[in-house]
């Protein structure tokens, strides 16, 4: 088993990572950047490196300071949450080359489902549904509009290397092609250092539906069911939901087998995703896969009474996986939203600053996942997700009830935040009666 793991993060997901830690009796270590001193994460671990100066890039991005501060502190594993390094292939490499253990698949496995195109080739090669679209990368924008032509429009242009959004741009019609390629290709440049594209049909107004994989050393691979992703804001989840209320059994059971399959084709390990969209006639394409513990994965915790950094934490040890599929069994209905600091009034504008006074909410199966404290200071320098609030119900109504009670009592002053609008969206009619989409949040405000 594992005895001491640096953890490559910050935020809740360092504490949430501490946490489980402390209940298998592995020691932790805790990394920050110069703007990280007083952060919650390096308070509750057990040792504490500081890795570099405020800015990302030289800190939490900065693999050889991370790979000393592992050698120097003993740890003999490494968990590297979500965002930063936790899909990059060259950390995942010198961690192996170091005799790490890497909590997460191989660098080989990461690169083959992190390259959006490869990963399309190899889900079709395995005979997993995937959108219409190129198999080969595509690299001149005029090339790919002959590509986008015979596909037809409206098509999604997305980067290869590409995530979070960033790479991404739908294009209704030739005549906007052109400037839309190239403005993709060139985020996906910025944010990825790639220029590699690939074209898909767009699916209009579809649902975003996740399966969470768990897969050992041996072979052995299980999903936990899915996730709704639908809400979301420029491609960016903002409120997820587990089971889905748009997927009956039948349609469950297909789309889980279908995920497995996925995950053995590329002889997966750890913890994954496996991403689709569901149209309006309940068609479902492959969408990708993501090789890293999810923001969302609570709840699935919440439904399958599972912790999944404890499995992730086990697989990477070189356990077998305990449960089977007839041992996983979904219960009740579980709700997560992410608060942000920021202000959606003025497009959603961070808001870093100091955090004056909290009240958390608590009560029977309400579970908030944060870093924050009173007297805290939110650095400007991160992502500007500060909680995650998360409920479960014995049914959809009752965790919605659950939610609304619990985002009213959730109290966060100093900085804006999103809980208004978080309790706009549980309370619209819509997103009760689970008629939802990608372009939910688009129409939100929209007269019912």
């Amino acid at each position: 088993m594992i005895r001491k793991i640096l953890i490559a993060n910050r935020g809740e997901i360092a504490v949430r990572i501490i946490r489980a830690c402390r209940e298998l009796s592995i020691a932790t270590v805790a990394v920050y950047s110069t703007a990280d001193i007083d952060a919650l994460h390096t308070q509750l671990a057990d040792e504490a490196v500081c890795i570099g100066p405020a800015a990302s890039r030289d800190s939490y991005l900065n693999m050889e300071n991370i790979i000393s501060a592992t050698i120097i502190s003993g740890a003999d594993a490494i968990h590297p949450g979500f965002g930063f390094l936790s899909e990059n292939t060259k950390f995942v490499e010198m961690c192996e080359e170091c005799k790490i253990t890497f909590i997460g698949p191989s660098a080989k496995l990461i690169h083959a489902m992190g390259n959006k195109s490869e990963a399309r080739t190899t889900m079709m090669n395995a005979g997993v549904p995937v959108v219409p679209g190129t198999k080969d990368p595509v690299f001149e924008a005029k090339r790919a509009l002959k590509i986008a032509k015979d596909i037809g429009f409206p098509v999604m242009i997305k980067a290869s290397s590409g995530g979070g959004g960033k790479g991404m741009r739908i294009s209704a019609d030739p005549s906007d092609f052109i400037e839309n390629f190239n403005m993709a290709q060139l985020e996906s440049v910025n944010a990825f250092g790639d220029n590699t594209m690939y074209i898909e049909k767009y699916i209009e107004n579809p649902r975003h539906i996740e399966f969470q994989i768990l897969a050992d050393k041996f072979g052995n691979v299980v999903h936990l069911g899915e996730r709704d992703c639908s809400i979301q804001r420029r491609h960016q989840k903002v409120l997820e939901e587990s089971p889905s209320c748009a997927i009956d059994d039948d349609l469950r059971r297909r789309m889980g087998e279908t995920a497995v399959r996925a995950a053995k084709a590329v002889g997966y390990e750890n913890a994954g995703t496996i991403e689709f969209l569901l149209d309006a006639n309940k068609d479902f394409y492959f969408m990708e896969m993501n090789t890293r513990i999810q923001v969302e994965h609570p709840v699935t915790e919440m439904v399958t009474d599972t912790d999944l950094i404890k499995e992730q934490i086990r697989i990477a040890s070189g356990l077998p996986l305990e449960l089977k599929q007839e041992d996983i069994h979904v219960s009740g209905h579980a709700i997560e939203c992410r608060i942000n600091a920021e202000n959606p009034e003025k497009n959603f504008r961070p808001c870093p600053g100091l955090i004056e006074d909290v009240h958390i909410p608590g009560g029977n199966g309400i579970r908030v996942d944060t870093a924050i404290y009173p007297g805290y200071e939110i650095p400007p320098y991160y992502d500007s997700m500060i909680a995650k609030l998360i409920v479960r119900g014995k049914t959809r109504s009752e965790a919605i009830d659950k939610m609304r009670s619990a985002l009213g009592e959730f109290i966060i002053q100093g900085v804006d935040t999103n809980l208004d609008f978080q309790y706009d969206i549980i309370n619209n009619k819509k997103f009760r009666e689970g008629k939802v989409s990608t372009s939910f949040i688009e129409t939100m405000y929209d007269e019912e």
